[in-house]
């Protein structure tokens, strides 16, 4: 059995993600579509995030690259991907994370009194696709379509949400965006829009095809990681594994898969200094955790074992830091707070990164070393 260790793991996945390296300028938005495809997805709670995520994969590109590529060229799509949160995903790709994410069992979606029946999701998604035929709509407007053309069931505020309640079919939502009734459209003034879906073709292999995108970013893994990192129950997850022609290596000394004949690694050791935002989805895959984020980056860089809550500082291939970046005007004061010493070179790279992050988000950065006050996002 072939067996690969973690600094040849690491240095496998940072090249795939294009972490060793940005990849060059692309000619044309598929360019970016590519790097998110590498990447299975950007997570998109936080725009601004997945901006800065892509961009610095990627040599010369800057915010406004991503969201022409988004909102112009229409190269990336704004939905639902795994774990039910807001990613950025390719528009090619979307029949393949459709048809993986869709033939998810739909577990319960509340507590009882509150949840919705099988029955009455149906009646959700059906609303959404067809009043969003029509036109675009913010969430108060598709609120009171969805309500109109179900019934008051469905507008009871019964979901308990950040700063009051939502109404009942709103536990639908991410159910919905799965089994493509709609997407993210351009933003209102300050408010999200949402739009009818692209009609697609569905696979019937999007699981498998979902699997071998995984495992060629991230692996080797297991079919529990690859469970937690789509937000599936660990069956869903073992039986999408056993469709796909895979092969049993031993990393870091414990069995993991990877896709048969895929063990090749970088022949040097991981190396560089990044600065990854918040939800990197490099940081949300990245298993297992405690390689990832040795010793005090555990209790530093993680919120309860969670990953992605801080944006943290790359060091050859392990979370070494954690940074934030405080926008005024055009200044973006970065500071970061290495938790080991850095290298006379790798604080050069570091002023490398931060001046690489002012140019993602199109300003002028300033670079503190020093303790990052700021909490974990919430």
């Amino acid at each position: 059995m072939i067996e690969l260790s973690w600094p040849q793991v690491s240095a496998r996945r940072l090249e795939r993600a294009h972490l060793a390296a940005p990849a060059p300028a692309p000619a044309a938005d598929k360019g970016q579509a590519a790097v998110v495809a590498a990447m299975c997805g950007a997570h998109a709670q936080v725009m601004s995030a997945a901006e800065l995520s892509i961009a610095l994969r990627l040599g010369g590109v800057t915010r406004a690259h991503v969201r022409e590529a988004l909102w112009g060229e229409e190269a990336l799509v704004k939905t639902h991907g795994p774990r039910g949160t807001v990613h950025l995903l390719p528009a090619a790709d979307l029949p393949m994370w459709r048809g993986a994410l869709s033939s998810m069992p739909a577990g319960p979606t509340g507590p009882e009194g509150v949840r919705l029946t099988a029955e009455q999701i149906g009646q959700v998604v059906q609303a959404v696709r067809d009043v969003l035929s029509v036109a675009d709509m913010t969430i108060d407007e598709l609120s009171e379509a969805v309500v109109a053309a179900t019934g008051p069931w469905a507008g009871d505020l019964v979901v308990p949400a950040f700063q009051g309640m939502w109404p009942r079919w709103r536990q639908a939502m991410t159910v919905a965006a799965h089994r493509g009734a709609f997407v993210f459209g351009p933003a209102r003034g300050r408010k999200v829009t949402y739009r009818a879906a692209p009609d697609v073709p569905v696979p019937a292999d999007g699981r498998a095809a979902l699997v071998k995108a995984y495992l060629a970013a991230y692996g080797p893994a297991t079919s529990a990681q690859f469970a937690q990192w789509a937000g599936a129950p660990g069956r869903w997850a073992a039986e999408a594994f056993a469709s796909v022609e895979t092969e049993e290596v031993l990393f870091d000394g414990r069995p993991a898969r990877v896709l048969a004949g895929d063990t090749a690694a970088p022949d040097g050791p991981p190396r560089g200094v990044r600065l990854l935002p918040y939800f990197d989805a490099y940081l949300i895959a990245g298993r297992p955790r405690e390689l990832l984020y040795p010793g005090r980056a555990w209790q530093r860089a993680l919120a309860g074992g969670q990953a992605g809550n801080f944006p943290v500082l790359l060091v050859d291939g392990e979370v070494r830091g954690v940074w934030h970046q405080r926008r005024s005007g055009s200044r973006i004061d970065v500071t970061v707070e290495p938790l080991w010493g850095l290298t006379a070179a790798q604080l050069r790279e570091l002023d490398e990164q931060v001046e690489r992050v002012g140019e993602i988000l199109e300003g002028r950065p300033r670079l503190t070393i020093g303790q990052v006050t700021v909490g974990a996002h919430a």
